[in-house]
């Protein structure tokens, strides 16, 4: 959408003469986020004008744009939403981490492969894998979104045309690419979504053509594979002869504790008055006695302070000691 949306603004395409606008792979554009731009393009179109909206998957969010693009839209189900093509045999293979890549080269060995096309959920593991199978001397190419529209148009052509027989790519081919002899799918990754399992596989098997899909599942994609045979409505048989150990389930996430429902602060202010209560009460015996003492301090010193001068007064006049008391005497420092 984004290129039509290009030529509209440089003047270099119009489109007020359209009579037919034909939406493909719309569940495809609402996932990733072009169906703002879409509405921009039917916006330069005429209201007098026939739209055709085309979905493998028809999801509520989907009728809500059919409403909103169509006046009384005519819905055409072909077949049951969610279902898999009958002419393609399902299979999973039990794995580890570490030895998913020799899995898949194992397995492709063994199979009668004509071509087949191997799904990542990353763009980076699409990557890694292109570069093991070629270490491996497979005839193998790369498909991702990252790369350019000539080199992905080059790529498709050479898989098509028989010159290469694997294509590591990203769910970007799943949808919308006319591969009609596939005679495999391999999904190296349990796809996010159930959905995309059944566009995956949906590139084999195709116009009555018999077709196998194997996917590799580890101990954490359990969960996964449980949404894909519950949206498919079967159980997917596992090929045990290449399965091999699998690594222990992941640990349980733990829990984290729930925050208090008290207002923020009030919990630590409640706490810290208690506190400074509780040491009031222990300051106030404390600073009486500290009272009571000082006092009797004040008094020592004056009676000092008197003893101090009558003493000098008592040196001056020659008469000093015959009045003094004989405990006095200790305190007193002539300087």
């Amino acid at each position: 959408p984004g290129r039509m949306i290009d030529l509209c603004e440089r003047g270099r395409i119009l489109l007020r003469d359209v009579r037919i606008f034909v939406l493909d792979e719309a569940d495809r554009m609402l996932d990733m986020g072009f169906i703002p731009d879409v509405e921009k393009i039917a916006a330069k179109l005429p209201a007098m004008r026939q739209t055709l909206l085309f979905s493998a998957t028809m999801l509520p969010e989907i009728k809500a744009l059919a409403q909103k693009f169509m006046k009384f839209p005519v819905e055409i189900r072909v077949d049951p939403s969610m279902s898999t093509a009958d002419t393609v045999e399902h299979f999973i293979v039990k794995t580890n981490e570490r030895g998913k890549r020799e899995v898949l080269r194992n397995l492709i060995r063994s199979e009668n492969v004509q071509n087949a096309m191997i799904f990542c959920n990353r763009k980076k593991d699409v990557d890694i894998l292109f570069k093991s199978f070629t270490k491996h001397k497979f005839s193998v190419a790369a498909l991702h979104g990252d790369m350019a529209q000539g080199q992905r148009t080059e790529t498709l052509n050479a898989f098509r045309d028989g010159k290469v027989q694997l294509l590591v790519c990203s769910d970007i081919a799943a949808r919308g690419l006319d591969l009609p002899e596939v005679s495999h799918v391999f999904n190296f990754d349990v796809p996010v979504n159930p959905e995309d399992y059944i566009h995956r596989i949906g590139r084999t098997g195709r116009a009555g053509r018999a077709g196998r899909a194997f996917m590799l599942i580890t101990s954490a994609d359990f969960k996964a594979l449980a949404a894909i045979e519950r949206v498919i409505g079967q159980k997917i048989e596992e090929m045990s002869r290449f399965s091999v150990e699998m690594d222990p389930p992941p640990e349980p996430k733990k829990k984290r504790p729930q925050k208090s429902t008290e207002p923020k602060g009030q919990k630590k202010s409640s706490v810290s008055r208690e506190k400074m209560e509780e040491k009031q009460k222990k300051d106030k015996p404390e600073t009486k006695r500290n009272a009571s003492g000082g006092k009797k301090r004040e008094k020592e010193n004056d009676n000092a302070f008197a003893v101090k001068q009558k003493a000098r007064s008592s040196e001056k006049s020659g008469s000093f000691g015959k009045d003094i008391p004989a405990f006095l005497m200790n305190e007193i420092k002539i300087s």
